[in-house]
């Protein structure tokens, strides 16, 4: 790959998007070379790499929560660019099989949906978005009622999901509505404005948090935050900072075909395709947070079901709180000096058992300011506690003890194609998996002093994915960057907790709309 000679536009186009030549080559680089999987020892389990909360330590961990928000120490970071055109694939499908010029025809006798669609079709009207579907209508001279009762699906469908209406597989999830509370209708970013009011405010009532989205759809957020901010501040009390980013161009990767060679458009540009939520790194290094909780766009309830994940929103971040505070508490004596061979061998001891810190076998024979160095440098990284719920088929990254080069098992959320599945001792050990990981973290941002972390040099990069894409219907591989919370935190400090099912309820296709956890009483 080192032979690829770039030309001067190729080299222009590299530096208007802030990729450096050097940087480009080694993407490339990636294709080419065995990618090494990462080794499973075992799956993380309770007692075993998964902590559950003993009741008699809730109050204390809200209480230390409670504390570290009203001294406005905590953020919440939404990733939010995903659209919604996978919610929607089953009827685009369906619609794409039609003749566009009988689309807006209520009369057309369309072939009857199947499946998924006819699941989806039959049950628009009990959908958040139906009211702002039948407006959409009527101002069209339709009755949406009257097109679900006639089995006119497409017209609706079309007025829907397309440009000519509400245009929903386009929009991003943030922006769709998801739940129903009598003649109110809230997306899915309400829904995450209304459950950090709960946890995230502080003394002064400033409630933060910060959503990462696609440039395009920036001032569509806007629209909404100007919207509904007022009216949500003076319904709970609360004054609401939200900061809106993207990911940022020097984080795209440099596309290649089905040789490896490097992937031109029509007019001879190099492709280059935003790196995955793995350089979303960036944005959360410049949220500007202290202690922050990372949750998905898709992943919220209705007022009814918000108590349990706002008790364990709470009970996780009172859990940072106090490690943080041990963390920082030892660093701080270990910078001084600290060479007490008793006060040491504990602190060893912590790190390995509550951290799993990487300290080599060897510790314990090492000189007091040598055993000092290995803690620093094992302990003074960012830390994360990471709910994870009991397993029951979704998909998607799991906790694991993973084997590192050097012997030692660290703790990692690993997905599927970080590990060899053709190897049968390494498929059991994925498939004995007993817990899933939800993407429900709450983390740490700086170090002792106070300083941020360069959080870059606490990821793994070689844990890149490759994935088949297409572009105007050629067929090229794209390159992830490091997955955020997989392989983008493989050098964090990690703590698996259980938590209960109920707080996780993702929002994958539209149909998921229609299970109880999403629908009114």
């Amino acid at each position: 790959m080192e032979s690829w000679q770039f030309t001067e536009q190729d080299r222009w186009q590299m530096a208007a998007l802030g990729i450096s030549e050097a940087r480009v080559r080694e993407q490339l680089a990636f294709f080419t070379r065995p990618r090494p999987a990462l080794r499973l020892a075992r799956p993380c389990t309770l007692g075993d790499g998964i902590r559950r909360l003993d009741p008699e330590e809730h109050p204390r961990y809200q209480a230390l929560q409670a504390e570290a928000a009203h001294k406005g120490r905590f953020l919440k970071f939404v990733p939010a660019s995903g659209a919604a055109s996978r919610m929607f694939q089953a009827p685009l499908g369906y619609l794409a099989g039609l003749p566009p010029e009988h689309l807006t025809a209520e009369s057309f006798a369309c072939p009857p949906p199947e499946g998924p669609v006819a699941a989806f079709c039959q049950a628009l009207s009990r959908f958040a978005f139906f009211p702002d579907l039948a407006r959409c209508l009527a101002a069209r001279g339709l009755d949406a009622e009257g097109l679900v009762a006639s089995g006119a699906y497409h017209c609706a469908l079309f007025y829907l999901l397309t440009p000519a209406g509400l245009n929903y597989a386009a929009l991003p999830k943030g922006l769709l509505k998801f739940h129903r509370y009598g003649g109110e209708c809230r997306t899915a970013l309400e829904e995450h404005l209304v459950e950090a009011a709960h946890y995230v405010r502080d003394g002064h009532g400033r409630c933060r948090l910060h959503v990462t989205i696609l440039p395009e759809h920036r001032e569509l957020f806007a629209a909404l935050a100007r919207e509904v901010l007022p009216r949500w501040e003076a319904r709970l009390g609360c004054r609401f900072q939200v900061e809106f980013s993207h990911q940022s161009h020097a984080t795209d990767t440099l596309a290649v075909d089905l040789h490896n060679r490097p992937f031109r458009e029509e007019d001879g540009r190099l492709h280059f395709r935003p790196g995955g939520h793995g350089a979303l790194l960036d944005n959360l290094q410049n949220c500007g947070g202290d202690l922050v909780y990372i949750k998905n766009i898709d992943n919220v309830v209705p007022d009814r079901l918000k108590e349990p994940t706002i008790l364990w929103k709470r009970l996780m971040g009172g859990l940072l709180v106090e490690l943080e505070g041990r963390l920082h508490r030892l660093l701080r004596r270990l910078e001084a000096g600290e060479s007490d061979p008793g006060v040491l061998s504990r602190a060893a001891a912590w790190a390995r058992e509550e951290l799993a810190a990487p300290l080599p076998e060897d510790f314990a024979a090492a000189p007091a300011s040598r055993q000092r160095e290995l803690l620093m440098a094992a302990l003074n990284r960012p830390l994360r506690v990471c709910g994870v719920v009991r397993n029951e088929g979704e998909p998607g990254g799991a906790p694991f003890w993973v084997e590192e080069p050097d012997g030692r098992a660290s703790l990692q959320i690993v997905e599927g194609a970080q590990v060899d599945l053709t190897d049968p001792k390494q498929r059991a050990v994925w498939e004995a998996a007993t817990h899933f990981n939800p993407v429900d973290l709450v983390v740490t941002l700086r170090d002792h002093h106070g300083r941020p972390f360069e959080l870059s040099r606490f990821a793994d990069p070689e844990a890149v994915f490759i994935s088949r894409k297409s572009y105007n219907g050629r067929e090229l591989k794209a390159l992830e960057l490091p997955g955020l919370w997989n392989g983008g935190m493989a050098r964090w400090l990690t703590l698996f907790v259980e938590v209960p099912a109920v707080t996780f309820n993702p929002v994958k296709t539209a149909l998921d709309l229609l299970r109880p956890e999403h629908l009114p009483e």
